[in-house]
């Protein structure tokens, strides 16, 4: 009994002691403490072709999910029901070139959906979702290749500029085709032949502050030319009248 209270109080003070032994080691050794990860079900961690993936394909997700690591190259979110994406979803990911959100229920992009990933996001998949429009903002600073097929997109003016600032994805383009929420003569028809031949951004958002710009020039253009014309009419005048005033000067001897 007297030996073994020595080797009970031992054993308790080895086990209070213990995680800051594994602290201090892993410090010492330059490591990272590791600390237990709960990941959605559904999710897991992998290394493909050398790059940190994380997949959370097919895992029944109606939002971004959260403890997806901070090294992750590329993230696949497809085939879920997510909605929306809302501002900074992804700005925790500082090295993510890769983002894979194609099959989902994607309605609306908020306008900093991707706020953070401008210098390293190159491959963006949004195909075979609900988008009808999309904020060109989403898309500023951007350097990337994005699939935008498969969606009801309204052909409009954002879209446009969106294809102004974008790669599209190698064969994607045939299938950015125009909705039913489209111009009646747009329906059915596919974008890229049209963003080609009309500039769609002379209505709708940005054409009224162009038509406004358009129309202030013209009613200035206008005024100029009255102003002009009535110079020119008053100095004829004043001519005509100039000469009737030397006419009606008596000739002195």
């Amino acid at each position: 009994t007297g030996t073994a209270q020595p080797f009970t109080k031992w054993l308790h003070i080895h086990s209070t002691l213990q995680p800051c032994i594994t602290i201090l080691t892993c410090e010492s050794m330059g490591g990272a403490v590791p600390s237990p990860r709960t990941l959605p079900q559904g999710c897991y961690v992998a290394e493909e072709a050398g790059e940190e993936t994380f997949r959370c394909s097919q895992a029944g997700l109606s939002a971004v999910p959260v403890g997806i690591p901070n090294d992750t190259r590329k993230l696949y979110l497809d085939a879920n029901r997510l909605a929306s994406v809302p501002a900074g979803a992804f700005q925790h990911l500082p090295v993510l070139e890769e983002l894979d959100l194609s099959h989902n229920a994607l309605a609306h992009l908020s306008r900093a959906a991707f706020q953070g990933l401008a210098g390293t996001l190159r491959h963006l998949d949004l195909s075979a979702n609900q988008l009808a429009s999309v904020p060109v903002e989403a898309f500023m600073g951007l350097q990337i290749q994005v699939n935008l097929s498969a969606n009801p997109w309204h052909c409009d003016c954002a879209l446009q500029e969106v294809l102004r600032r974008v790669r599209l994805a190698p064969g994607s383009g045939t299938g950015i085709v125009c909705g039913a929420g489209a111009r009646p003569d747009l329906v059915g028809q596919e974008f890229l032949p049209l963003a080609g031949g009309e500039e769609l951004c002379g209505r709708g958002r940005g054409g009224a502050q162009r038509s406004t710009d358009v129309a202030l020039l013209v009613t200035m253009g206008g005024w100029l030319v009255l102003v002009v014309a009535y110079l020119i009419h008053y100095m004829w005048q004043n001519r005509d009248e100039a000469r009737r005033s030397l006419k009606r000067v008596p000739v002195m001897p």
